[in-house]
């Protein structure tokens, strides 16, 4: 758990680990090795997003020729990619849990939904105040308590152990490379005579202590990529960091820099409904996009006042919809507008006419449900791994990790959250009210990290990183792109011509053969490279097939199925 101790001793963390093995044996001279991926967060599971779009990454990622058309000696590429579980979340233990059991958790998600987020009331503020203090000062105090010993699991799930991790990781792989290269050269000498040069030998060596990193990460994973990169610069390999978290914010700042074009995203969900027509977009309006955003803030100004009362029916039970989950539904539309601008706009129509049977479906058909501990739980105790939800979120370890990063979260009273909170509306109109929560869950964290880089989050990597920004990103601006960019000399940033968080939103050939060229080649696209995306909101049932070639076809496929499974 302490990488920093040197007597041997103190708890252990195991990391899980998920793997899609190459399309080539790991002996085979094609073989490019494991690319570990992060999906964002912090608390993101990337055990269960490699299960869900692995395959679909390494269609981006690998050769674009099948192995049994390349030849041996081709530079063709294949990789496996790997999904780990950080510290403390889902599969990894021991796991993250700020309550004793998944009802009592269920309970007060459901509680925090009936009262309402930031802004929803006129008492709004001092019920999440309060609400966010009693579960960080009792989620943090659970965290300090030593397991089995004296390391408190708190102390050491932040991102620098993390990053020290992900070193173990690819040593780890080099050791079982090495291992399956000697058994595979025995097998070969044993069959065609000895071969002095070993060339499987050679190939597969574990180079110990200076194996190198190939990465792909999302969101929070730039931080945590670029926090290795700063730690470990000897050992860049190949790392691709898309939707680029700020390192210098995120770690000394106070999360008030991330909703420069949030609005912008919220903009141009009325101008392409209006561009879609009303055949497209149910919430269409033919006098224009300012007249269907009036209709919008109106209809928040009408369920604000007056939520709307939906009875229940033979397929669900009475539900209430109100300002709240018109602000919720609104951001995640603004995260991920391919998948989300559509249904957002027909919620929208069918509220606008007072019918909100949909929108109580849908709310309804997003919870997650779960009964009363069963007896596993009760043999177990509380907060032990049988009294966990199987269907993991990451919100109790995202709080973990991003509070003992985060110095200064935590630092601030009422008043000066306050002040805060209306810095974040003066940005984002849409999303300013929900992204306050994020300092909120801090106010009463009482964790602080045993190991943390200090910094600076820069550095001469060994191989030139590439980052990746939307032109409008919901929550990642692309102004922290070309910040970070600038901080590892020889680096590059690929703008993608979309909307919405991380370059998946809108899935682009531009930008996924840049990845792919990268990874194969170690290549970086011409400074100021601009991709256009392939798909977009409203009409993304249509994508141009017929105009591609075999290969871009399977490669955009392979892009709108990590579109749907890898950012939800």
């Amino acid at each position: 758990m302490d990488w920093n101790r040197t007597d041997g001793a103190g708890n252990k963390v195991a990391i899980a680990v998920v793997r899609v093995p190459a399309k080539v044996h790991v002996t085979d001279s094609r073989y490019g090795g494991p690319i570990l991926i992060n999906p964002g967060g912090p608390g993101g599971s990337g055990v269960a997003r490699v299960l869900r779009a692995g395959k679909q990454l390494q269609t981006v990622v690998d050769s674009g020729v099948a192995p049994e058309e390349a030849s041996y000696d081709s530079s063709e590429t294949y990789f496996d990619i790997i999904g780990f579980d950080p510290r403390g979340i889902n599969n990894t233990t021991p796991t993250i849990s700020c309550f004793p059991n998944s009802f009592s958790r269920q309970s007060w998600i459901t509680q925090a939904d009936a009262e309402g987020m930031l802004g929803s009331s006129d008492v709004s503020f001092n019920w999440n105040w309060r609400r966010a203090r009693a579960l960080a000062e009792g989620c943090s105090k659970e965290l300090a308590k030593p397991l089995y010993g004296n390391e408190p699991l708190g102390e050491h799930v932040n991102t620098a152990p993390v990053a020290r991790d992900m070193v173990e990781i690819i040593e780890r792989h080099a050791e079982w490379r090495e291992a399956e290269g000697e058994k595979e050269q025995d097998e070969l000498d044993r069959n065609t005579g000895f071969d002095p040069d070993q060339p499987i030998i050679v190939r597969t060596k574990w180079n110990q202590g200076i194996e190198k990193l190939q990465y792909w990460g999302f969101s929070y994973g730039t931080l945590l990529g670029a926090t290795f990169a700063a730690m470990y610069p000897d050992k860049v390999h190949r790392v691709v960091l898309d939707g680029v978290v700020d390192a210098d914010s995120y770690y000394y700042g106070y999360w008030d820099s991330n909703l420069w074009d949030s609005d912008e995203i919220y903009m141009k969900f009325f101008e392409y409904c209006f561009e879609a027509g009303p055949d497209l977009c149910p919430f269409h309006d033919p006098q224009g996009s300012a007249a269907m955003r009036i209709t919008y803030e109106t209809l928040l100004t009408k369920i604000w006042n007056n939520p709307l009362a939906i009875p229940g029916n033979e397929e669900r039970g009475p539900e209430i919809i109100t300002w709240t989950d018109v602000k919720i539904i609104t951001k995640t539309a603004l995260y991920q507008p391919l998948g989300y601008f559509y249904i957002l706009a027909e919620l929208l129509a069918d509220l606008t006419r007072g019918d909100g049977s949909k929108f109580a479906a849908f709310k309804q058909g997003e919870r997650t449900c779960s009964g009363c501990p069963l007896q596993e739980c009760q043999e177990a105790g509380p907060y032990s791994r049988e009294c966990m939800i199987t269907d993991w979120d990451g919100v109790d370890a995202s709080s973990a990790v991003l509070c003992t990063d985060g110095i200064f979260l935590g630092d601030i009273d009422e008043e000066g959250f306050k002040e805060y909170w209306q810095t974040l509306k003066n940005q984002s109109h849409a999303m300013g009210d929900y992204w306050a929560r994020t300092r909120l869950s801090c106010v009463g964290w009482n964790n602080t990290a045993k190991w943390r880089h200090p910094g600076p989050f820069a550095g001469n990597t060994s191989h030139p990183i590439l980052w990746i920004s939307n032109t409008l990103d919901t929550v990642t601006p692309i102004r922290n792109g070309q910040k970070m960019k600038d901080q590892f000399p020889g680096s590059v940033l690929l703008e993608q011509n979309c909307q919405g968080h991380c370059s998946f939103t809108a899935p682009s050939i531009c930008t996924a053969k840049a990845v792919r060229s990268y990874f194969q080649t170690g290549a970086l696209p011409p400074p100021n490279t601009l991709c256009e995306a392939d798909v977009k909101p409203f009409f993304n049932d249509t994508p141009p097939f017929r105009t591609l070639e075999t290969s871009d076809v399977e490669l955009l496929d392979a892009l709108i199925v990590a579109s749907k499974n890898f950012m939800d």
